[in-house]
């Protein structure tokens, strides 16, 4: 079935979905295949909880509902990819990054909104399904829509981008994340910049981070920031407080974001806001209102501690931005830390440098959880090591944190947030 077909069917639903457990009235079902499941399965099903319409790819069931096709998912992208082509007065932002691209897309939502009917990504639905339903989402009526994308190997930047085609594209920072599918960090550079070959390509715009050496040589159109250099705005930052923030011609911009590399998530959502012609003072309000969730950057404050809480995921490059800025901190202070996941080859080495990293700046206490970092045992002379987070409770509750400040961090995998009541 012709995409432009399939267009006429989900122009009458009410929604489009992935999920029985989701199905609205009048929505469309995709049944997707995954590794250890199979949509069609569940067709049936999604019908009699009030999809219109079911989309398969399984040939030998029937029914007056299933819409036939030979590839329920790449049948999903492509009539994404046609609905973008019908939003005439959509501008759309593509953003994607190795860390900060959910936040950074919650801030720009934030800002923009002071202003424009915004459409943007839900939660970090972020990869080859993610993306298509987000597009899918936007109304003819959307004025801009920020769509995160993610990614954990080459090429799959270029697919997603093909699909939004957006008018203006931004790059969080490039870090050592998946380097499991990526292999190096040359090539999550080669692949997170997929989108500014895009920009360049289609002569789009990308927002820039001046101070990042690497952005700094993008040769498209660009609007940028930096905090001294030749840029469309100029920030400085804040420094000397719990919470990330700016100034910008003496004005501040402050948040409820720990972590001084939250900076420039802030910046770039300062200046998107400023580009799209939204006052600093509309900025301010949307960017100091915002409460960060689901374990990203959030400070806790328990038993005269102040806990830093940014265990939504982790990866070496967020590793040592999370404990630099600790280290910027007066009083005492711990790190709790989980393994990192998806590093490949790389990952004894990755462990390696972060446990010596955390041993040179002198920690009143260094506590590392997973199967990786306990292989690193008999290396370092630090004493706490632990397979899981069951044994770390056991320990604290002999043995309490005194510390001031309790940095907790790992990948998503772990679980961080969990050691919250044990503290």
């Amino acid at each position: 079935m012709l995409s432009s077909e399939l267009y006429n069917y989900f122009k009458e639903s009410s929604s489009v979905s992935t999920d029985t457990r989701l199905i609205n009235k009048g929505s469309i079902f995709f049944a997707l295949k995954g590794e250890n499941f199979d949509g069609n399965k569940f067709a049936e099903e999604a019908i009699k909880s009030g999809a219109s319409y079911a989309v398969i790819d399984d040939q030998s069931l029937n029914n007056p509902k299933f819409i036939k096709v030979k590839n329920v998912l790449k049948s999903l992208q492509d009539l994404s990819k046609f609905h973008r082509s019908k939003l005439l007065k959509t501008k759309i932002i593509a953003l994607t990054g190795s860390n900060g691209k959910t936040t950074t897309k919650e801030l720009i939502s934030e800002v923009l909104k002071k202003k424009y009917k915004i459409i943007s990504t839900i939660g970090n639905l972020n990869n080859h399904i993610g993306v298509p339903l987000t597009l899918l989402r936007i109304k003819q009526n959307t004025e801009i829509a920020i769509v995160e994308m993610g990614a954990n190997h080459l090429n799959e930047i270029k697919l997603l981008t093909d699909l939004i085609n957006p008018d203006f594209g931004l790059i969080t920072n490039f870090g050592k994340a998946h380097l499991e599918g990526f292999g190096s960090i040359e090539g999550v550079i080669k692949g997170k910049s997929e989108l500014y070959d895009f920009l360049i390509k289609n002569d789009k715009k990308a927002f820039i981070n001046n101070d990042d050496y690497i952005q700094n040589q993008f040769i498209g159109n660009k609007i940028s920031f930096s905090k001294e250099d030749k840029s469309n705005y100029i920030f400085k930052e804040v420094k000397d407080t719990n919470y990330a923030g700016l100034n910008y011609n003496d004005f501040i911009v402050d948040s409820k974001l720990t972590g001084n590399y939250n900076y420039h998530n802030i910046a770039f959502a300062t200046s998107i806001g400023l580009y799209f012609n939204i006052s600093i003072e509309k900025i301010k309000e949307a960017i100091s209102n915002y409460i960060p969730s689901n374990n990203r950057s959030q400070i806790i404050k328990k038993n005269n501690k102040l806990i830093i809480l940014d265990a939504y995921n982790a990866n070496p490059t967020s590793m040592i931005s999370a404990i630099n800025s600790l280290i910027k901190k007066q009083g005492n202070k711990s790190v709790i830390l989980g393994d990192m996941f998806e590093l490949g080859n790389q990952s004894e080495k990755e462990h390696h440098d972060l446990i010596d990293f955390c041993v040179k700046n002198n920690f009143e206490n260094i506590f590392l959880i997973g199967n990786e970092f306990f292989k690193q045992k008999d290396k370092f002379e630090i004493p706490f090591f632990y397979k899981t987070k069951d044994e770390l409770n056991k320990h604290i509750k002999k043995f309490p944190i005194t510390s001031k400040y309790i940095l907790i961090k790992g990948s998503r995998v772990m679980r961080m947030e969990n050691l919250i009541n044990f503290i």
